[in-house]
């Protein structure tokens, strides 16, 4: 039998290498063949449902297949991602991810993955700001007054959250930690019941997503203080931004979309590109109007704020020694 010479010999060997690379390759090009399930950490009517359900039916006539949504609560979030990380890294299991995946990262000290690590950041959807509220019966009118008004009447004022761990309750101790306010924080078990007994008088200051508080605000039940983003809302444009009180002061729920870690970088690259051009779409645009800041990054842009926000909601964490209820 005649052996090939070197030279070929190494050229059948660099082919064969290349066959399982060409073979997910050609794999990746060809994705998505199947219903792809995009698992949510939330129950159905959350506002990461809400959201899901609407970015998940045009992403899906984008793709040509279906996204199904499927809800996984439970465990502050983290019965859901625990999903993800366990599914095969192939595209077809996807995470909705929010502020949770960051601040569990702390929060929860023996957590069975870490995030950072077995979540492959795939895009960002929308940055939904917060806003300062307090019940009208509080005679502060203005941020400086409130921090004023809170100093002096130390251990008398309660700040209502929609639960221990929950963005609005790192956002809250976010603001007594920059601002040295003594307030007693209240969590809740979600937002709702929080909103209702700050109308009610029960509690007097509450940090909540503007979508949910915002025609308590017009109807005059609550007052806000100041929006917690660096630029002023176009709904209600005469509130003035925390930052210009408190400087370098951030918080608001940021949803977006992860894989399995090792998921094909031409899938990731595939999904971030199809969000990223829904994301412009007019239709799209004008139903996110009222809900937020469309966010368009690449997964590395991506990965990089989910680091950011891990770290600094960490800091939080330690600060108010939060821990899970």
């Amino acid at each position: 039998m005649k052996l090939p010479h070197r030279r070929q010999f190494l050229r059948l060997a660099a082919g064969a290498t290349a066959l399982p690379v060409l073979s997910r390759a050609a794999s990746a090009q060809a994705y998505p063949t199947r219903p792809v399930r995009w698992i949510v950490a939330a129950g159905p009517g959350s506002s990461p449902d809400i959201v899901a359900r609407l970015v998940g039916q045009r992403l899906s006539e984008r793709l040509g297949q279906p996204i199904i949504v499927d809800n996984r609560p439970g465990g502050g979030g983290n019965i859901g991602t625990q999903a993800v990380v366990n599914a095969p890294p192939d595209g077809y299991t996807l995470l909705f991810v929010t502020n949770a995946n960051a601040i569990n990262a702390t929060l929860y000290e023996k957590l069975n993955y870490n995030f950072i690590r077995d979540i492959a950041p795939v895009a960002p959807i929308v940055r939904v700001p917060f806003v300062m509220l307090v019940n009208p019966s509080l005679p502060a009118k203005t941020v400086p007054e409130f921090i004023a008004y809170a100093k002096a009447n130390a251990s008398k004022l309660t700040m209502a959250s929609a639960g221990i761990g929950t963005v609005s309750h790192v956002a809250a101790e976010l603001f007594k930690m920059m601002t040295g306010v003594n307030v007693l924080t209240v969590p809740y078990r979600t937002g709702p019941p929080a909103l209702t007994d700050l109308i009610a008088g029960h509690v007097q200051v509450m940090f909540d997503t503007l979508p949910s508080s915002i025609e308590h605000i017009r109807t005059g039940k609550l007052r806000a203080l100041a929006m917690v983003a660096p630029t002023r809302s176009e709904l209600l444009p005469d509130i003035p931004t925390i930052t210009d009180f408190v400087p370098g002061y951030e918080a608001s729920a940021m949803f977006g979309i992860g894989a399995p870690r090792n998921t094909p970088t031409e899938i990731v690259g595939r999904l971030n590109k199809e969000i990223n051009a829904l994301l412009a779409e007019p239709e799209i645009g004008a139903r996110f109007a009222d809900i937020g800041t469309k966010v368009a990054l690449s997964p590395a842009e991506y990965g990089k704020l989910i680091a950011d926000e891990t770290e600094k909601w960490a800091k939080v964490v330690k600060f108010a020694g939060i821990k899970p209820e």
